[in-house]
């Protein structure tokens, strides 16, 4: 039974609608049912008691961290208090919207059990059918929020809802999961293991269970990354088997397979059945979502005839109101309010308007593109003890931008990146790869990692103790000799790198599996601030190496053949000023950000043990490995 055919005895209730902002808003409880029984909790927000005399479109925000609280990626202007959910309501509800927040399942006060991601599709589009059978809607809904409630908003249009006519994906909205988000190169992202742990905290089982909430708040997140690998009953969740077992099997799940497929983490499975519908898909450079982002917005605008708009700025997670990221500093045009638009809620209405054909008579044309183009600052530090790295907002009709174009750079043995192809018949670099000393994450595309990892741009010349797995004397990380470090001369003009990041690499290992990674990077020149120059990491990926051949079904490699592997990092844009260098690291990890590879060819999930691989990088004529990336002006910029 679908939600179309519910009955009327199971249509959800409406509690009596209480008054907020002084008789400006009222609050309708509402039981909205789903087509198998369940009752997901919401409230509607309307301008008078009475949202049935006045149909309107519905902006519906669906959320697994309680419809009424407050969270700081809501915030609306720099400086200005967080919003509650009634001003944000309040803001709609002004401009003739009715607004629905909903609880997922299995949280707040919604009833069921909640299973990360999987369940939200289905619900959805439950929600979406009951709303337009409601007398207050008429007929259109339209869908907002940031991070898992832009996981909603894909999930639910992959089943096709009629009437969702416009969506607002902030920092979210899965195109592949595997791509990005739960996998990425075939490698386990570990932020799911710290948003676990810190939303298990907020569940209705530890609501009920003041030992259970003791338990997880005694939890030494630390101490168990250094613990791994996992088993059932013996992980950071054991306290809760529900999250422990959702967890587990992510973990488990390596391969492409059908738990991929699943049209709520697999949009682009699905996108022939996404409305027609106006869409708007914003991120930032350190956000997971980079490439999830972009390939929505591209594969959109290319299938359906609605507009599609990207919005790209310089932010970690979520945080559009804030001038830096991590120890970098982007100036006061970095922010979204005051520079796109008057505030984030003006933005994301003016969107709307347009979306639904409504007169607009502020903000003018929407560019299809715009992105903040990093760099262009005087590197030095500013009050807060952040580098100023500079930058502007840039818009365009396509991305990557129309002026740039792919370019290609060579790895040298003697650490060089270079336009001209490498001609020697003979050069490489090797290095052994312990697992149980991995590189260790420093910022990058990073969420809801804290204690053990934080987002953002760091200069990788110094780790800290604030460095999970970093040792004193903190040297550089290419002071390894488990990384390669490849650079550019000091470029004698600006270059500007806006698109897709890739390497190809040549390699061999000793092992029956292991890991590939890059890391690209802005090398500012010493100043007095800091002697040692700043190397800021724009960009990173990893490979593992049982998937080259196919992510559907693993292949072991042979220790001493030579493979070609491609390592795919998200897009970033920068300007590399002149005097600066553009460096690439090569290694085979990247901890606690991915799970390390145990070298063993066993699954990481179930594997105790680990070996060292000795693993090459060949740089010689007929196995050129190379990055690539899109420069403005092409080839002729770095020559």
């Amino acid at each position: 039974m679908t939600s179309y055919d519910m009955p009327p005895a199971t249509a959800a209730r409406s509690d009596r609608p209480e008054t907020l902002q002084d008789g400006a808003l009222w609050r309708h409880t509402l039981r909205v049912p789903m087509r198998d029984g369940v009752a997901l909790a919401a409230d509607l927000y309307s301008a008078t008691p009475t949202p049935e005399a006045t149909p309107l479109p519905v902006l519906l925000e669906r959320t697994p961290y309680g419809r009424r609280a407050q969270r700081g990626s809501d915030q609306d202007r720099a400086g200005a208090p967080l919003p509650r959910p009634e001003d944000l309501a309040r803001h709609f509800t002004d401009a003739a919207y009715h607004v629905v927040r909903q609880d997922c399942r299995g949280r707040g006060d919604s009833e069921g059990t909640f299973v990360k991601y999987l369940n939200e599709g289905p619900d959805g589009a439950d929600t979406i059918a009951w709303i337009r059978s409601r007398p207050w809607c008429d007929g259109r809904v339209v869908m907002t929020g940031v991070s898992y409630s832009a996981h909603c908003q894909s999930a639910a249009a992959a089943e096709g809802p009629e009437g969702l006519a416009a969506m607002f994906q902030d920092s979210g909205g899965f195109s592949s999961a595997y791509d990005a988000g739960l996998r990425m190169g075939g490698a386990f992202e570990l932020k799911q293991v710290t948003w676990a742990l810190r939303h298990a905290l907020h569940s209705p089982e530890a609501a009920a269970d003041p030992v259970l909430t003791e338990a997880l708040l005694r939890v030494d997140v630390t101490g168990w990354f250094d613990a791994m690998p996992w088993r059932p009953g013996c992980t950071p969740l054991r306290h809760l088997p529900a999250y422990e077992d959702y967890l587990l099997e992510q973990w488990r799940q390596d391969a492409f397979g059908d738990y991929y497929r699943t049209p709520a983490i697999y949009g682009r499975g699905f996108y022939h059945r996404f409305p027609d519908a106006p869409s708007l898909h914003m991120g930032s450079w350190y956000d997971p979502y980079v490439r999830s982002t972009i390939e929505n917005f591209t594969a959109l605008r290319e299938r359906k005839s609605a507009p599609s708009y990207l919005v790209m700025g310089p932010w970690t997670h979520g945080h559009r109101c804030e001038t830096h990221a991590g120890d970098v500093d982007f100036g006061p045009r970095a922010t979204l309010d005051g520079n796109l638009a008057p505030s984030y809620l003006d933005f994301r209405r003016r969107f709307f308007d347009r979306a639904l054909g409504r007169a607009v008579t502020d903000g003018g044309d929407l560019p299809a593109v715009q992105y903040f183009l990093m760099g262009g600052g005087d590197g030095r530090r500013n009050a807060a003890g952040r580098m100023r790295h500079g930058g502007t907002w840039r818009a365009d009709t396509h991305w990557p931008p129309a002026s740039a174009a792919p370019v290609a750079l060579y790895f040298t043995a003697d650490g060089a990146l270079s336009t001209t192809p490498p001609t020697a018949p003979a050069a490489s670099v090797t290095y052994d790869f312990d697992p149980r000393h991995p590189v260790p994450t420093m910022g990058g595309q990073v969420t809801s990692g804290e204690p053990v990892m934080s987002g953002g741009a760091y200069d990788q010349n110094a780790p800290d103790a604030r460095v999970h797995g970093a040792r004193a004397p903190y040297l550089p990380l290419d002071s390894r000799s488990d990384v390669i470090t490849l650079t550019t001369p000091p470029l004698d003009r600006d270059v500007v790198l806006a698109g897709p990041v890739s390497a190809t690499l040549h390699i061999s290992t000793s092992a029956p599996d292991t890991d590939f990674t890059i890391k690209l990077m802005d090398v500012h020149p010493p100043n007095a601030d800091y002697p040692h120059g700043f190397a800021m990491n724009l960009t990173d990926g990893i490979v593992r190496c049982r998937f080259h051949r196919s992510r559907e079904h693993p292949e072991l490699l042979q220790p001493g053949e030579v493979y070609e592997i491609e390592v795919t990092a998200p897009d970033t844009a920068n300007l590399f000023a002149a005097g600066h260098r553009i460096r690439l690291d090569v290694s085979s990890s990247n901890f606690p950000r991915f799970d390390v590879n145990s070298n063993t060819g066993e699954p990481e999930a179930t594997a105790r043990r680990t070996v060292t691989a000795t693993n090459t990088v060949y740089m010689e004529a007929g196995r050129a490995s190379h990055l690539r990336v899109w420069v403005d002006g092409g080839p002729s910029a770095l020559r």
